[in-house]
């Protein structure tokens, strides 16, 4: 197989199967989260739900000066790759003119040195995570090998896409085939590992505080 060929098949019928299984993934996911959800409460509302529940989600995501002391490289080093990965994987003009001829929308994007720059520091957060990981004696203990396997699947799409930008690997349809490759494989995985957790962070957030709403708990 020709690194033309390698490229041609990642862009063809890889890409549509990856793109299949994560689309049913996610819909069983959400199927699960939403059909099957919590039983009925019974129970007279003491409160409202629906503000204390986006109260939950607005905090969650806005650490209070407890959690950032006691945890900051978690809070810093986790949002500062976690907001490149986004970046780089929604506001880079190739990517956006992918999601435009698979799903029929766009939005501006960035300039490529930006987006580029923004990868480079996603990618030292990653490895940085890693290594925290590995020498934090409670951390490492916990760490179970779908963490690793998800590590791996997240770190390998971002760092085959500056690879392949910077023509750091040879030939170029080579490098291009390996970063959608990457991604395919990140694709397929995130529907059945903690990867889901894009899709369901928000729902759950709001869940919790919702019930504590419910009962008239201060959350």
């Amino acid at each position: 197989m020709t690194p033309m060929d390698f490229l041609l098949l990642t862009k063809g019928p890889l890409f549509s199967l990856a793109i299949a299984i994560f689309a049913l993934g996610i819909l069983i996911r959400l199927f699960e989260i939403f059909a099957l959800g919590r039983a009925h409460n019974y129970a007279a509302a003491r409160g409202n739900e629906v503000i204390p529940g986006l109260k939950t989600m607005y905090r969650r995501f806005n650490p209070d000066p407890g959690t950032f002391k006691r945890s900051t490289f978690d809070v810093v080093v986790g949002t500062l790759w976690h907001v490149g990965f986004v970046i780089a994987l929604l506001l880079f003009i190739p990517h956006i003119e992918l999601i435009k001829s698979t799903l029929g929308v766009s939005w501006p994007g960035l300039p490529n040195p930006v987006v580029d720059a923004v990868t480079a520091i996603t990618l030292l957060g990653l490895v940085a995570v890693l290594i925290h990981r590995l020498t934090h004696p409670v951390k490492r203990f916990l760490s179970r090998p779908q963490d690793y396997l998800i590590w791996t699947v997240t770190f390998l799409p971002v760092l085959t896409g500056y690879l392949a930008y910077h023509r750091l690997i040879n030939p170029y349809p080579l490098a291009l085939g390996l970063h959608i490759f990457t991604v395919e494989i990140f694709l397929i995985l995130l529907p059945f590992t903690k990867l889901t957790h894009i899709f369901t962070a928000f729902v759950a957030r709001y869940y919790n505080g919702a019930i504590f709403g419910r009962k008239g708990i201060q959350s």
